[in-house]
C-alpha cells in the first residue's frame, strides 16, 4: 500500500517543479521531502522525478503515477472530512404504531433532523404490545403506544375513540356466527372485540386477519366482516358504524421517553403536540 504522506510529497514536487518550493508548501525541510520521495521510489521500484531537469519534473513512470496519487489524496481528504462531520453519528430509536406516522408527524421528524444533524432517527413500526416490550427492555428511546390505560411514567396521553364498523355494502343482517376482521393475536383491539362479542353472547369466527390497520380497514371495506376500529382512522373510508354494537370505551394513545431533557425531550414535546391536535378533542361518529 502506498503511503499517502509519500504521495503528497511526490505530488508537491511534481506540481511546483522544485524540492525547495514543495518543502515550503508542506511545511517540511528540503531533506525530509527528498527522503520521502526516495522512500516512495524504493517502494515502487522506479524513478519518479527527473532530478537533472530544471525545473525538476516527473519521469514517464512518475507521470503515470501522478494521476493516481492525486485521486488517492483527494479520497483521503474526502474520507477525513466525512469522518470529521458528526452528522448521523448518534441514534434515537422511536417505536410507533404504523398509523401514527402521519404527514404532520413526519414534518416533526424532518424539522428535528435539520436542527440536530448529529442525530439519526431510527423509526420502527409495530403492534403496541411489542413496542411496549421493546421500550421496557431499553431497545427504544421513545415510543408511542395504544393501550387500555396509560402507565404512570407516560409523558402525555390522549383518548382514542373506538367503535364497531362494517362495510357500506354490508348486508342488512349478518349471518350467525358473526364474521370478524381482526388483528393477529396480541393486538389490542382484537381482545376488546372478543370481550364485547362474549358479553353480547354472540357466536363469531375470524374471517380475515390483517397485520396492519390498513389491511384491517381494507378487509372491512370489502365486506369480509365486522371490526372494532378507531373512529378517526375510519373517517373517509367505505365503512359505516355497526349500530347494534356502536361505540366502545376509548383506548388511549400514550407517549413514553426515558430522557426528560435535551434534544430527545424537545422531540417528545413536538410529537406530543401532533398527537394532541389529532386526538385530544376525540373523534365523533
Amino acid at each position: 500500500m502506498l503511503d499517502p504522506r509519500l504521495l503528497r510529497s511526490f505530488a508537491a514536487i511534481a506540481d511546483t517543479g522544485s524540492f525547495t518550493q514543495a518543502a515550503e508548501r508542506l511545511n517540511m525541510t528540503q531533506s525530509t521531502i527528498s527522503q520521502q520521495l526516495a522512500r516512495l521510489e524504493e517502494a515502487v521500484g522506479l524513478e519518479l522525478i527527473d532530478r537533472v531537469a530544471r525545473p525538476v519534473r516527473p519521469t514517464a513512470s512518475g507521470e503515470r503515477l501522478l494521476g493516481y496519487a492525486r485521486r488517492i489524496l483527494a479520497l483521503q481528504q474526502e474520507a477525513e472530512a466525512m469522518l470529521g462531520d458528526p452528522a448521523g453519528t448518534a441514534s434515537v430509536r422511536i417505536g410507533v404504531p404504523e398509523d401514527i406516522v402521519t404527514d404532520a408527524m413526519a414534518k416533526v421528524f424532518a424539522s428535528f433532523a435539520r436542527q440536530h444533524r448529529e442525530i439519526r432517527l431510527d423509526v420502527f413500526a409495530g403492534l403496541s404490545r411489542d413496542l411496549t416490550k421493546r421500550y421496557r427492555a431499553g431497545e427504544l428511546d421513545i415510543t408511542i403506544v395504544k393501550e387500555a390505560a396509560a402507565s404512570s411514567d407516560h409523558r402525555a396521553t390522549f383518548p382514542e375513540a373506538m367503535a364497531w364498523f362494517e362495510s357500506l355494502d354490508a348486508p342488512a343482517t349478518w349471518p350467525d356466527p358473526l364474521p370478524l376482521v381482526a388483528f393477529p393475536p396480541g393486538g389490542l383491539y382484537r381482545e376488546a372485540m372478543f370481550e364485547r362479542i362474549e358479553r353480547e353472547r354472540r357466536r363469531w369466527y375470524i374471517a380475515f386477519s390483517g397485520s396492519s390497520l390498513h389491511n384491517v380497514l381494507v378487509g372491512v371495506e370489502a365486506g369480509l366482516g365486522l371490526s372494532l376500529l378507531p373512529i378517526e382512522a375510519a373517517a373517509g373510508r367505505r365503512v359505516r358504524p355497526y349500530a347494534p354494537f356502536g361505540k366502545e370505551p376509548a383506548m388511549v394513545i400514550s407517549i413514553y421517553s426515558w430522557e426528560q431533557s435535551g434534544p430527545i425531550a424537545e422531540l417528545v414535546e413536538n410529537m406530543s403536540a401532533v398527537l394532541a391536535e389529532r386526538f385530544s378533542t376525540g373523534a365523533q361518529l
